[in-house]
């Protein structure tokens, strides 16, 4: 057997990442509601089947329902995704042109360029610790200087407090004549996309699917599930116990699928891998200051940022 298909049955068996523990209990209760029904109808208990047979549009209702909820879940979590990914493309350019525009003539202004691009990790880690609605910890320290840490800790909104600082760093590039407006402009138009993605993520989680929706979707699940032995064991007797489990499964696990991936950006198995992906970001950041930063010069008595031979005059 080719490798693909020894995956392929090893996916089909795993437990883990899996929604069987979260599902097990309530399938054990339908399972066993389904085997205790075909007990009694074997035994000649009266009961109401030849009802519940002709009830068909329920079915209907719980697969549009189940579809929708499927889809609206997988939507919110697709866009995470891709917002995720806008975010690590800024996070990426953001840097290497940090690294290459802003001229340094000090050891200072080396260290004040790698600091600032450890800062774009320290958003993205910052928006991923407010996404889960946790507080600032030792995760983004290494990131940011004592002074900045401390000043964290007391913020409503740090991802927005380092937006400032990175946008404070441009600013003062500007002021030194280190930046040309023009990039300055399209380093600012970068740190709008990474406020941008905030807002988006922030939309995602703080607007969930509505209540009602969510308990009358279960509610019709759970009558769906309880009743169903009642459908079919006129036609399975014996083997009722066993579809209902089957057919349980199927329905519970797609409902806490969705359940499950709805917020995308918390710590449950399917969810998305944000510690990963600032990792990612941090690797990618420490591979780009290995590299030799700037050649640019500065010349104070000209106010403007030489490379090589090609002057670039900014404007007072």
């Amino acid at each position: 057997m080719s490798t693909i298909e020894n995956n392929w049955f090893q996916l089909a068996i795993r437990v883990k990442s899996s929604v069987i523990p979260a599902i097990m209990p309530r399938v054990i209760l339908c399972t066993t509601l389904g085997i205790l029904v075909s007990i009694f109808h074997i035994y000649g208990f009266l009961l109401p089947t030849e009802a519940l047979s002709y009830l068909v549009f329920p079915d209907l209702v719980l697969g549009l329902l189940l579809v929708f909820r499927t889809n609206t879940a997988y939507d919110r979590f697709w866009e995470g995704r891709k917002l995720w990914g806008t975010l690590v493309n800024t996070v990426r350019n953001f840097a290497r042109q940090i690294w290459l525009m802003v001229p340094e003539k000090e050891v200072s202004e080396t260290d004040d360029k790698i600091a600032i691009l450890k800062l774009l990790v320290a958003f993205a880690v910052a928006t991923k610790i407010h996404l889960r609605g946790e507080k600032i910890n030792s995760e983004i320290e290494a990131l940011v200087s004592p002074e900045q840490y401390k000043k964290l800790k007391t913020m409503n909104h740090p991802p927005l407090e380092i937006a400032f600082w990175i946008g404070d760093y441009l600013q003062n590039q500007n002021k030194k004549h280190h930046l040309h407006i023009y990039q300055l402009t399209a380093l600012y138009k970068l740190l709008d996309t990474m406020v941008d993605v905030l807002g988006a993520c922030e939309r995602i989680l703080k607007t969930p699917i509505p209540l009602a929706y969510q308990i009358h979707l279960q509610q019709i699940l759970l009558i769906y599930c309880l009743i169903l032995p009642l459908k079919v064991v006129n036609n399975l007797e014996a083997f009722t116990g066993l579809v209902v489990a089957i057919i349980s499964f199927t329905l519970l696990g797609i409902e806490e699928i969705a359940r499950q991936i709805e917020n995308p950006f918390g710590y449950d198995e399917n969810d998305l891998q944000l510690d990963a992906i600032c990792q990612a970001m941090l690797r990618n950041i420490e591979d780009l200051v290995s590299l030799p930063p700037s050649v640019k010069t500065y010349d104070p008595d000209l106010k403007a940022p030489l490379d090589g031979d090609n002057l670039i005059t900014l404007p007072e």
